[in-house]
């Protein structure tokens, strides 16, 4: 038995070195996989710093409060006249707050003073001859198409074109009556006279900017700026065209909730709303809005992160090549449809973050951004020129983050997420891209801090990274902010007034790959307790994480989901709850709810779930496509499976609902107290505390352990809160849950190596092979119906806000009966009023009668 007292209560340093191997990235969805986070590492040699840093031409001044367009020119800048005064964050470039969280960053102190210089300066310059960094990100105001004293006003940022024009069905796609003027700063422009006191382009109605090239060519492109973008899905292939939107009063969607609060840890459900449906098409915002979000809440889910709303016009790219950063995706509807969804959200207490891709773009010339590099240099062109600003892997373009514009568009896209559409938050995507100038391409990250602080770091995109987030969460301070980061870049989840990045969670991405090398490659005895373990703790200290087992990454062609590869073809012939469950299928469900389980306890400081993973969606995702035959028949979610009352997919929800509720209950999430006593590989058994819980894991694929002894800190009686074994997740019902545990002082109070496994005291419980139990403290003062309440299994599934129209949903969430081998489990309203008398049926008792209270634990070992 191996014995380990792990407290993440302090930094620590070098966390698991040896189970972070050096991995090389492959393809994985439509870009790179990265591999996995690393803690805090080593100590490590000092490296010098050079780079060059232009000047601010004198002719940017800011005359008044008005947005002034600025020349596109480096934002790596400084102005040798202008004094930097010390931020509002008080940030400090002589004391790194970051260096006291892990002083084996002192090496590196140099860089940090010098991208913390870079950051200031950059969002003094932008002060100074923008106004402040909320103004300057409100180039939408200024930018596209906008309303201004009787006039429609269009602004283009096209420094590379020699001539210009608007184009579009109000003028006959005939642009020569409207040509546009181009200033100092590369911006064409053109005012348009209302006509009948009405814009002169209607609302809803296609436009196009057209523009020619140095060598006399010219080319249409949809507007940078445009917030909506269609296209005629009866033509294959056809381009999109931009449009204009600007709906009356009458049809603007007008939001009728506030936004909900943030919670202490996010529970996040990770949908996609194109493949919400279970009918093989385009699933609608609305659609989305009325059956899929009453699941989520009634899963006891308090976010959701929707996937691909920017505008993408290849749908099988997931939603990451962006071809429209202002437009949400028109399959699924119009902006106030998708108004209507994030509204909805919030009327359920659910916040919304929004998929933010601005790692790249699409290279899609005649739909998106792309399409406006026509071969000049970087600082007239949204993009790094040559191959910095080609991502050979993702065959995508890559920003320049040191031009002034591409700061104002970026920054400015942040911003209409957040204010048009309330978006409460955003998951940044491939941020490892971003951070690095060789973007992580075959780069295996170890763990040494050289290859965070180096020239291969893209301080340009830090520096970007630091004032997004400054932005963020000074419009909207309660937003929640998550970065896809494989590196383990050290203070990407701390504030930027610390010399951080500024992001509030991080994902996990090393969990999930841990979880499918298990279960594809290894059989249940090979299992190594210590690994798993290490690899959901080997996390940053105070940097938090999203945990996850699986996302929509792992359910993509080519791979599986955890359910399917557990159980293959027999989730295609043994789900049936009229037959008894083959081994297969009983050991499938089994590890399905204890991986999750086990991912969310101990992984992080919040929970991320992919569509359908919920309750072990089979198969895997395919979009549809020319290798298919452009089938939608994987792209779509079989909530059939879920409702079907005889089918066992209703057991893995059942628990998903239960683990959320837990930490509803409980808040462990959010604690910071993770106590791991246990890493018994013999055994095959892993005990931990998180908050006020105290957890037991048992893989072993055979053995069920009587009076196993788990420490624990505090003395008093324990009781469980949830159990994996119930009948009602498809379990065995084989752990009592009205027993009380005591516990025994274990040692000399305060002298941890004289205590069981570091814990000074202990309880025995019955474990059974491939179950998870959580017991909680009792409170003394607690009646007997309180404490029954706080065990998870006993309670009502929940009913919430389903529309009449969903009554047969309505039905399912709020009944709580499961026909098991002549087995009844019901709720306890029900059961005691019709079944009590019944001679037909054996009640699964949710009350252990008194006299039992003093029997030993092994009789509770029997089915």
């Amino acid at each position: 038995m191996e014995i380990n007292f792990n407290v993440l209560l302090k930094p620590i340093r070098g966390s698991f070195p040896s189970s972070s191997p050096k991995v090389s990235p492959g393809a994985s969805r439509n870009k790179i996989c990265f591999p996995s986070q690393h803690s805090t590492g080593l100590k490590l040699g000092s490296q010098e710093w050079s780079w060059d840093i232009s000047s601010t031409p004198k002719s940017r001044v800011r005359k008044d409060e008005t947005m002034k367009h600025s020349l596109a020119i480096s934002a790596v800048l400084s102005d040798d006249k202008s004094t930097m005064a010390p931020l509002e964050e008080d940030v400090k470039t002589e004391n790194i707050g970051l260096l006291n969280l892990d002083p084996s960053l002192e090496p590196y102190l140099d860089h940090f003073r010098y991208r913390m210089k870079r950051y200031m300066d950059q969002k003094m310059l932008i002060e100074k001859y923008e106004g402040p960094l909320e103004e300057f990100a409100q180039g939408y105001l200024k930018f596209g198409f906008n309303r201004e004293d009787g006039c429609l006003v269009y602004r283009e940022w096209a420094p590379a074109a020699q001539e210009a024009e608007v184009i579009g069905d109000f003028n006959g796609w005939n642009g020569s009556n409207h040509m546009m003027e181009k200033d100092q700063f590369g911006v064409w422009s053109i005012r348009i006279p209302d006509v009948d006191s009405k814009p002169a382009i209607p609302h809803n109605s296609r436009v196009k900017f057209r523009f020619k090239h140095g060598n006399g060519v010219w080319v249409d492109r949809i507007p940078a700026w445009i917030k909506y973008a269609t296209v005629d899905a009866t033509k294959f292939s056809a381009p999109y065209d931009g449009v204009y939107w600007d709906p009356p009063p009458s049809e603007r969607y007008q939001f009728k909730y506030p936004r909900p609060h943030k919670p202490r840890a996010p529970r996040i459900y990770e949908a996609h709303v194109g493949m919400s449906s279970s009918e093989p098409c385009v699933n609608s915002y609305r659609e989305f809005a009325d059956d899929v979000l009453p699941r989520i809440k009634a899963n006891n889910y308090n976010t959701v992160q929707l996937m691909a709303i920017m505008e993408h016009s290849y749908y099988g790219s997931f939603g990451y090549h962006v071809t429209n950063f202002f437009a949400v995706s028109s399959r699924s509807g119009n902006p106030e449809d998708l108004k209507y969804l994030i509204d909805k959200a919030h009327s359920l207490g659910l916040q919304v973050l929004v998929d933010v891709v601005h790692s790249h773009a699409s290279n899609n010339v005649t739909d998106g951004l792309n399409g406006f590099d026509i071969g000049q240099g970087s600082q007239e062109s949204y993009f790094h020129a040559g191959e910095r600003g080609y991502h050979k892997l993702w065959d995508s373009r890559l920003f320049n983050y040191a031009n002034w514009e591409v700061l104002r568009f970026l920054l400015s896209n942040l911003r209409w997420w957040l204010e048009e559409y309330n978006f409460d938050g955003f998951r940044f995507d491939g941020i490892t891209s971003m951070l690095y100038v060789h973007h992580g391409i075959n780069m295996g990250f170890t763990g040494n801090y050289n290859e965070y602080f180096s020239e291969a770091t893209d301080v340009d995109a830090v520096v970007y990274l630091m004032l997004a987030n400054n932005l963020i969460h000074k419009i909207f301070p309660d937003a929640t902010v998550i970065a896809e980061d494989v590196s383990g870049m050290p203070g990407l989840g701390r504030p930027v007034s610390e010399g951080g990045i500024g992001f509030d969670y991080r994902l996990a991405m090393a969990i999930p790959d841990k979880w499918i090398d298990y279960v594809k490659n290894k059989n249940d005895e090979a299992w190594s307790m210590k690994e798993v373990t290490s690899s959901l703790t080997n996390r940053r200290y105070t940097e938090k994480c999203i945990a996850y087992a699986e996302s929509h990454d792992q359910s993509i062609v080519g791979d599986k989901t955890i359910a399917f590869l557990l159980m293959d073809k027999e989730m295609y012939s043994g789900m049936s709850c009229l037959t008894d469950a083959s081994p297969v299928v009983d050991r499938g469900i089994a590890l399905h709810k204890m991986i999750h389980f086990f991912t969310m306890a101990l992984g992080g400081e919040g929970y991320l779930n992919f569509m359908g993973n919920e309750f072990g969606h089979p198969e895997w995702i395919d979009f549809p496509r020319e290798g298919n035959n452009w089938s939608y028949d994987k792209c779509r979610r079989q909530w059939n499976l879920v409702d079907s009352e005889h089918l066992r997919y209703k057991f893995m929800n059942a628990f998903d609902r239960a683990m959320n509720l837990l930490d509803e209950k409980f808040s462990f999430l959010s604690s910071g107290k993770q106590i791991v006593s246990n890493m018994d590989n013999d055994n095959k058994v892993v005990v931990f505390e998180r908050g006020d819980l105290v957890f037991v894991f048992n893989f072993h694929p055979n053995n069920t352990y009587e009076g196993y002894k788990v420490g624990c800190d505090l003395p008093g009686k324990y009781r469980v809160a949830l159990d994996s074994d119930t009948w009602e997740f498809g379990g065995h019902g084989r752990v009592g849950h009205d027993v009380d545990h005591f516990t025994s002082p274990e040692g000399i109070p305060g002298v941890p190596e004289t205590n069981f496994n570091g814990r000074p005291n202990s309880f025995k419980v019955l474990s059974p092979a491939q179950t998870c139990v959580a017991y909680y403290r009792v409170d003394e003062h607690m009646s007997e119906t309180e404490v029954y309440q706080t065990d998870i299994s006993s309670e009502l599934l929940p009913t919430v806000n389903i529309e009449e129209s969903d009554e047969k949903l309505k039905d399912l969430l709020s009944t709580n009966i499961s026909n098991i081998d002549q087995s009844v489990v019901v709720s306890v309203e029900e059961r005691d009023k019709e079944l009590k008398d019944s001679p037909s049926v054996s009640i699964i008792s949710d009350v252990v009668p008194a006299e039992w209270d003093d029997l030993d634990a092994n009789v509770w070992g029997e089915d």
